[in-house]
């Protein structure tokens, strides 16, 4: 009996892991590598000397590149794949599959930016590199549940897509009079800055993390609701 939940296990991570990786992830992929490489190169030549700021800076953009296509095109994939079939024979399947290739998801983002953060002390900057991936997975794994729910309430890719690039730029806008605000969702941990003391500042970076985690958790949450009526989405 555990031989074969494992074995289901195993395989449903495998088929998942098709999906991810299907189509045109791997575009985003090689995108988010070659900006690494790019602000990396820029960095290691650059007169002035780079600090943990700047490398934070340089790895949330490849990370919102490697999660955009999986999270946003995750409920479209299986039509594309021709495998719904195998989907809806799996008890509870809304919560089930979605819910494990968003988790898959999310750990294959963290690992790449292990890898990146480890080239980063290789080539440039000794950095803290674990308090470094795990500062950077607050504002991704939010705008990751964030463009899984507009990808379940608009029920379109596309439009969830635009909707999240329209967001990313109205924050873009607003980054210099957000910049040190617990309501900057991009909010630079390790940009401290000298006119706030560092009690306050602490103050700040805690309620920005918490607001990021709950929304993230309501944003998720609501998306697998939403996810109950998964048949109206093909």
């Amino acid at each position: 009996m555990r031989t074969n939940k494992l074995k289901l296990g195993i395989d449903i991570i495998r088929y998942n892991l098709k999906i991810v990786f299907a189509n045109k992830f791997i575009y985003f992929l090689i995108a988010a590598i070659a900006f690494f490489l790019l602000i990396t190169g820029i960095l290691l030549f650059s007169n002035n000397v780079a600090a943990n700021q700047d490398i934070y800076a340089t790895l949330i953009f490849p990370g919102i590149l490697i999660i955009f296509y999986p999270v946003i095109f995750n409920i479209q994939n299986d039509k594309d794949a021709r495998m719904l079939e195998i989907i809806f024979g799996v008890p509870n399947y809304r919560y089930k599959v979605y819910l494990v290739r968003f988790i898959i998801s999310m750990v294959l983002l963290f690992a790449i930016l292990l890898l990146m953060s480890w080239f980063t002390v290789f080539a440039v900057l000794r950095i803290p590199v674990l308090e470094m991936v795990y500062q950077l997975m607050y504002p991704l794994l939010f705008l990751s549940c964030l463009s899984f729910l507009f990808s379940t309430l608009v029920r379109n890719a596309s439009g969830a897509a635009v909707i999240m690039i329209i967001i990313g730029l109205i924050f873009w806008v607003l980054h210099e009079s957000l910049q040190y605000s617990k309501w900057n969702i991009f909010l630079n941990p390790f940009d401290v800055p000298s006119e706030i003391s560092h009690s306050v500042w602490k103050n700040v970076l805690s309620q920005n993390r918490l607001m990021l985690i709950i929304g993230s958790v309501v944003s998720l949450l609501w998306s697998l609701i939403n996810l109950q009526k998964r048949e109206k989405f093909i």
